[in-house]
């Protein structure tokens, strides 16, 4: 599978009781696909996935698969503490046609690289889907290393990379190091970057509500090669990049994202509580500069 796009990690709305309001689900991924992104992932960590009952993860499967059709690709999250849960969703994933799985470490758990790239292979044996593995160390507590990687590329499903370290020298080990491992965007304020190494694809939370603009940065820079204008996006796309990357706020700024486009995203599950007053207006004074910023920018072509 050639990775290459914008992938969106579609959020969960949820009514004020937690339950899942599945008509506005519907809606945010209507939107997304009219957008024109590139593939839509259901079960990440932008999706609340870690708060949800495996019965819920396979239903929101289920029912992404079922509203997108084959009109773009849908890749299911498989990341779980517990190795049978991945295994459920990877299965899951198969049985519902989806294009591809995104494979992580387990948390907490803190495997050796050796055990983490057994854990992966399982999953890969149960699913036998193309596959974004995600190296997100912040979240999972270990890297991907060079021991894993080797590993798991003894399986031809392991084509892409979605690196969320931080580590702008892992950037560089995978171009350089494993060019066979298709490498995606994972760390927002880092996207022009990626897209200077050879990164075709991103994988970003805020495209959730800006799916116009990230595109934008994104067609500049991976399609045009056209880095003068990608530095002008992603100037204007900074200032966004702050508010979600700081704070600890990522999930309830993308939800209140939604909202301001007119979208109903309702609050994150607990323990995530929403924004306040004055959060929602700093994003709101963000992102209205942005759009009119990159409208601009866009215009002059």
């Amino acid at each position: 599978m050639r990775f290459e796009g914008i992938y969106t990690p579609v959020i969960t709305p949820h009514r004020e009781d937690g339950s899942i309001d599945r008509d506005a689900f519907a809606r945010m991924i209507e939107h997304l696909i009219a957008s024109g992104v590139h593939g839509i992932i259901n079960g990440g960590s932008t999706g609340e996935y870690y708060a949800q009952s495996m019965e819920e993860r396979i239903e929101m499967a289920t029912l992404a698969k079922e509203i997108i059709g084959n009109r773009t690709a849908l890749i299911i999250g498989t990341v779980a503490i517990r190795l049978p849960d991945s295994i459920t969703m990877a299965e899951t994933a198969a049985r519902i046609g989806a294009d591809a799985i995104l494979v992580g470490s387990p948390p907490y758990s803190v495997p050796t690289e050796r055990e983490n790239a057994l854990n992966a292979l399982a999953i890969d044996r149960a699913a036998d889907l193309p596959i974004m593995l995600y190296n997100y160390p912040g979240r999972m507590g270990i890297n991907m290393g060079e021991e894993f990687l080797d590993r798991v590329g003894r399986s031809r499903n392991f084509q892409s990379i979605k690196e969320s370290s931080g580590d702008i020298n892992r950037v560089h080990l995978l171009a350089r190091d494993y060019p066979h491992i298709q490498m995606s965007c994972g760390m927002d304020d880092q996207a022009l970057e990626f897209f200077a190494w050879g990164a075709r694809s991103w994988v970003c939370g805020g495209s959730n509500f800006l799916p116009k603009e990230h595109i934008a940065l994104w067609k500049a820079c991976a399609v045009d090669g056209n880095f003068d204008k990608g530095r002008r996006i992603m100037s204007a796309m900074m200032p966004l990049m702050r508010v979600l990357e700081q704070g600890g706020k990522f999930i309830q700024c993308i939800k209140h994202g939604c909202e301001m486009e007119g979208f109903y995203a309702g609050p994150p599950r607990p323990p995530l509580k929403a924004l306040n007053k004055d959060d929602k207006r700093q994003l709101e004074q963000v992102v209205r500069v942005l759009k009119r910023t990159i409208a601009e920018i866009e215009s002059e072509a």
